[in-house]
């Protein structure tokens, strides 16, 4: 029995992956960020730390999304976005997001998240009125990004932990790096 070997969404794809409880990982990434803004002490660190840890994450995950969603080359940064948004949070993380916000050069977005399970649970004290407590997600994709030759900047333009309407991260493309391949074609 083959599989089709067109794209697959982000919903089966999500049907098909294997995962771990939500408010196990929710709790678990709350003890995270207690324990850094513990060891730190400066939230500005600390987001610098989540961004770390996500952008290490993101140069590894990018592999596993690559081989399960079955997905083609993106032909440009608006498509990138997209498949971003449909498919990778759903299949991260259950949750869909929308692409809004385009710059004129088509270099410049907004991803908005519909749900972030990374919140369940959360109320920022007064003391963290800094912490972009979901800045792992901007690593992730500044990371796995980086794996398809794109140089980007995401950064949070919404939170509501903050207070905002939504969760919105903006993702800005600063250069696309040419592919260089360890090898030279026989002519």
């Amino acid at each position: 029995m083959s599989r089709a070997s067109g794209p697959r969404s982000g919903d089966a794809i999500f049907a098909s992956v294997e995962r771990v409880n939500a408010e196990l990982f929710t709790l678990t990434y709350g003890a995270i960020v207690r324990q850094l803004l513990t060891d730190l002490e400066e939230v500005e660190e600390v987001n610098k730390q989540l961004d770390q840890m996500g952008y290490n994450i993101g140069i590894r995950l990018i592999d596993e999304f690559l081989a399960k969603s079955n997905v083609s080359r993106c032909v440009d940064f608006k498509e990138t976005a997209e498949m971003i948004a449909k498919v990778g949070f759903k299949m991260f993380l259950g949750v869909t997001a929308s692409v809004t916000n385009w710059d004129a050069d088509g270099t410049c977005c907004s991803i908005v998240l519909e749900d972030n399970p990374l919140v369940d649970f959360v109320e920022l004290p007064d003391t963290c009125q800094g912490l972009y407590y979901c800045n792992i997600l901007s690593g992730v994709i500044r990371g796995a990004l980086e794996m398809v030759s794109m140089k980007t900047e995401v950064t949070w333009t919404r939170d509501m932990l903050r207070g905002d309407d939504a969760f919105e991260l903006q993702v800005k493309l600063l250069k696309q790096v040419p592919e260089e391949y360890p090898y030279k074609e026989d002519d």
